[in-house]
């Protein structure tokens, strides 16, 4: 199989949780651990940091692998989803992994994980794993997918777990309650292994504390530091001091790394790790902003940032998924915007009729779209220089339109 052969059979013959939603999660880790076997279990030669959290563990990760690179480390990074290009997922030093590795790797293991049934989440864990352990990375920053406790790259012993912060996000999979999505999420918390949490919140301080104790692991709070960050979006302060929180243990227990190489990485975040979609400034005339927030929390500062910008008239392109809480995310919108609403193009996208009907319940100012290409291209046409785009409400939106 050639590179684009060796995609299409990951995307359309693996369930992939990205296209078809909930029938792709497997609610077990059994098949990672047999597929890691028959690997040799890679994961158990490099050193690792784990990150789980809703909102804000993709920037932790590439805040982390940044740097720990500019500490003079190689570094490996697996995240998920991407955005235009597959090998996004898996990085070291901020490049991407080869096509011909990624064509390699399916090709010499496809029989062997046939009888698993894998899905294409833990075939990327499992490639990622061997593709690490193959280039002896120092250390590598894996970013759990989805959950924690049940999660495929929960087979780690990591140097330290971190949890960015907690909220409603993934229901139907992870529990409908604040506290059920804790305990799942602190399902990363291993025995004897530091923990650091982002965001102290009442509601789950508690369980996070419990289970720590239950574990023997040290636990600490993301306290406040003063670091600037090349990432955009107010969101980012609340990052940097999980981040920086997170490098000062990895200190405690003998990792080196200066308070340069945290300001060099923090300041170098998307030169040395490619990161894309935080607030990110697609257009400058007239301003078209992108962001990837899916969820309540993340929408909530992404509004809060809109309002702290400038403009006549504010254009939002909209999209999601299926599986959002849209009468709580569609009340905190801007209600002076004109929304131009489409379905992401993957399978589990929420149609433009239903997300019509919220929007018209709302009473908000909308048209509807066949695509995002059409809604971006109308939104463009109708702005003026001085006015406002926005892109957001899912993470597949944003990977069509930047």
């Amino acid at each position: 199989m050639n590179y684009k052969q060796t995609i299409d059979y990951l995307f359309k013959k693996l369930p992939s949780y990205q296209n078809i939603g909930k029938s792709a999660y497997k609610k077990d880790i059994g098949n990672i651990k047999i597929a890691s076997e028959k690997l040799g279990n890679p994961h158990l030669n490099f050193k690792s940091v784990h990150v789980a959290g809703t909102n804000g563990k993709g920037s932790v990760s590439h805040m982390i692998a940044s740097i720990m690179q500019e500490a003079g480390y190689k570094v490996g990074l697996y995240t998920s989803p991407h955005l235009k290009d597959f090998r996004e997922r898996i990085k070291i030093n901020g490049k991407k992994i080869s096509k011909r590795e990624v064509i390699e790797f399916i090709a010499d293991n496809k029989k062997k994980f046939e009888d698993l049934e894998l899905s294409f989440f833990e075939m990327t864990v499992a490639l990622s794993f061997y593709y690490f352990n193959k280039m002896n990375v120092d250390i590598a920053i894996i970013e759990t997918g989805l959950g924690g406790r049940l999660d495929s790259t929960n087979i780690i012993s990591p140097e330290i777990s971190i949890i960015t912060n907690i909220s409603l996000d993934h229901t139907n999979l992870l529990g409908n309650s604040i506290q059920k999505i804790a305990k799942e999420k602190a399902g990363i918390i291993k025995s004897k292994t530091p923990v650091i949490i982002g965001d102290k919140d009442i509601k789950t301080v508690k369980i996070f504390n419990e289970i720590a104790e239950l574990k023997k692991a040290k636990i600490s709070y993301a306290k406040q530091h003063y670091y600037r960050t090349d990432l955009k979006g107010i969101y980012q302060k609340m990052n940097v001091n999980t981040c920086v929180s997170a490098i000062h243990e990895l200190k405690n227990i003998g990792w080196e790394i200066s308070k340069k190489n945290i300001e060099d990485g923090l300041l170098n975040c998307i030169k040395n790790t490619e990161l894309r979609g935080r607030w990110e400034i697609i257009s400058k005339v007239p301003l078209t902003i992108c962001d990837t927030a899916h969820n309540l929390d993340a929408m909530k500062y992404v509004v809060k940032q809109i309002n702290q910008q400038k403009y006549l008239k504010l254009h939002f392109v909209f999209g999601t998924s299926e599986d959002k809480d849209l009468v709580k995310i569609i009340k905190i919108l801007p209600k002076e915007a004109i929304y131009y609403i489409c379905k992401p193009n993957v399978e589990r996208g929420l149609d433009t009729d239903v997300l019509s009907k919220y929007f018209t319940d709302m009473n908000m100012k909308f048209h509807s779209y066949e695509n995002s290409i059409v809604a971006l291209k109308t939104a463009k046409k109708n702005a003026n220089k001085k006015d406002l785009i926005i892109i957001s409400g899912s993470t597949f939106l944003v990977a069509e339109l930047i």
